[in-house]
């Protein structure tokens, strides 16, 4: 979310500008003004723009309302030079769910267009310039856009909305974690696809190739960590040796503690309450203002709500990912025995996934 400005709230769902998209604006109307366009046609190149990316939102808003039906929130929407993000809270483990979810999007495109044939007809000419540049009037341009929207998200490009039917389908037949690491595979034998047009054709597709790659790596790790989480208690995963500092602590020891050991945020407490957490980034930052002889009670952010060592670890990791927490203290009887980070948790997924490897003798 940074460098991202939130311009509005519908639905109940702020949408945010990525700064990026306004560098593709301004680069819009230099090239056209470059090429020699009037005022006129610098105009009608901005407005159609514009519409095309209120497409784009509108996309987005089919799977963040069909969501709500399911009853998924969606964190906010996104929209970024190769289109828009909606953030749902979670992917929904139901393949029926998620292969309507994923349609919505799409489908609303398809409304679009079909709108537009119907009020506008079909009886304007359009072309494409080898350049990839699309001529025509406005509501043949839009309907085309939609037309081309609609499709190519139907791609089975995991994670995109074809690979995600993708993965419904195939969730339907098998377990969902060979499902995602299926569907995962050929997404990102898509994004090698796209990147090769993209060199000869096209470079945008350049960028696409590239966040569909990570995007499917990405999704599929994070479904390994869930899985791998399933029915394994917090004090399996939680971290039991840290550091803490209290609030009276000049910052000077928070660094002695940061560059003594491999620990990056620290629990403040109070006696033996928690009150806040100091994190390097917070801790960095402070020290270009006020020095070493800061207080730790003037930078710290306040604690989150803690979980206890038998709360289950999928619960833990979904709350960290959905309130971004870095370190979530685990509390017995109101004491701080452990903390969870990504850094950990990470560990975890790394050692559990070794040892799946691992044959073991009979009887162990």
């Amino acid at each position: 979310m940074r460098w991202s400005w939130r311009i509005g709230t519908f639905f109940g769902i702020g949408v945010f500008l990525h700064g990026t998209f306004l560098l593709l604006l301004s680069a819009l109307v230099l090239l056209l003004f470059l090429a020699g366009g009037g005022l006129l046609e610098v105009m009608s190149g901005f407005l159609f723009v514009v519409l095309a990316f209120l497409c784009v939102v509108l996309h987005e808003f089919g799977h963040a309302l069909m969501a709500r039906r399911f009853g998924v929130r969606t964190r906010d929407i996104t929209l970024y030079p190769i289109g828009g993000i909606a953030r749902l809270e979670r992917i929904p483990r139901n393949p029926h769910q998620e292969f309507w979810i994923a349609l919505a999007g799409p489908a609303v495109n398809i409304a679009i267009a079909l709108v537009l044939l119907m009020v506008f007809g079909w009886n304007q000419s359009f072309v494409w310039d080898l350049d990839g540049r699309l001529h025509g009037s406005l509501p043949v341009r839009l309907l085309t856009v939609n037309a081309v929207l609609a499709a190519f998200n139907l791609l089975p490009a995991f994670p995109m909305d074809g690979g995600r039917v993708l993965r419904a389908y195939l969730a339907e037949r098998m377990d969902y974690l060979r499902a995602t690491r299926l569907a995962a595979t050929i997404g990102q034998g898509m994004a090698f696809l796209f990147g090769f047009v993209g060199l000869v054709h096209n470079p945008m597709l350049l960028f696409v190739a590239f966040f569909v790659y990570a995007g499917a790596a990405e999704e599929a790790n994070a479904v390994q960590a869930e899985m791998l989480f399933e029915g394994v208690p917090v004090r399996d995963a939680m971290m039991t040796q840290f550091a803490v500092l209290a609030p009276g602590d000049p910052l000077e020891h928070a660094v002695q503690l940061l560059l003594g050991g491999a620990q990056h945020d620290f629990p403040v407490l109070e006696g033996e309450r928690v009150v806040g957490v100091l994190s390097r980034t917070a801790l960095i930052n402070a020290l270009s203002v006020g020095g070493l002889e800061a207080i730790v009670s003037t930078v710290m952010a306040p604690a989150p709500e803690g979980v206890t060592p038998a709360e289950s670890l999928r619960t833990a990791y979904q709350r960290m990912d959905d309130e971004q927490i870095v370190t979530l203290p685990v509390l017995e009887y109101e004491r701080l025995t452990g903390l969870l980070t990504p850094e950990n948790l990470t560990e975890y997924v790394m050692v559990r996934t070794a040892l799946a490897g691992v044959k073991r003798p009979a009887g162990r």
